[in-house]
């Protein structure tokens, strides 16, 4: 579910994760779920593959973290799960969210 953008990494056609959101964005219609991944330590984690499940658990999107650790989805509102798998290690969180931005932080250890 993830929104194309102008903005692309070049060689990958997953956007830019730490682009801002495009002008053409409409906050009152969109949902947008964004973050950052961290380590245990605090320290960003980029690379990470950062996966979005709907409320039934099933696999939905998935984006890399940017070298800064951002991550960003468009989903509609309601409960999600946004899973990120690192060579940091691994974290998860449950998520229920409305439209607009909805900003969180994603930790990762290893278990």
């Amino acid at each position: 579910m993830t929104s194309p953008t102008a903005n692309v990494a070049a060689g990958c056609a997953a956007p830019d994760q730490s682009a801002p959101l495009p002008s053409s964005v409409d906050l009152a219609k969109e949902t947008v779920i964004t973050g950052l991944v961290r380590n245990a330590e605090g320290e960003a984690v980029g690379g990470a593959y950062v996966r979005l499940l709907d409320g039934s658990g099933e696999f939905t999107a998935e984006v890399v973290s940017s070298p800064e650790g951002v991550f960003r989805f468009f989903a509609a509102p309601g409960s999600w799960t946004v899973r990120a798998l690192s060579r940091h290690g691994n974290g998860e969180l449950a998520v229920d969210v409305t439209r607009g931005v909805n900003e969180i932080a994603l930790t990762v250890a290893n278990a």
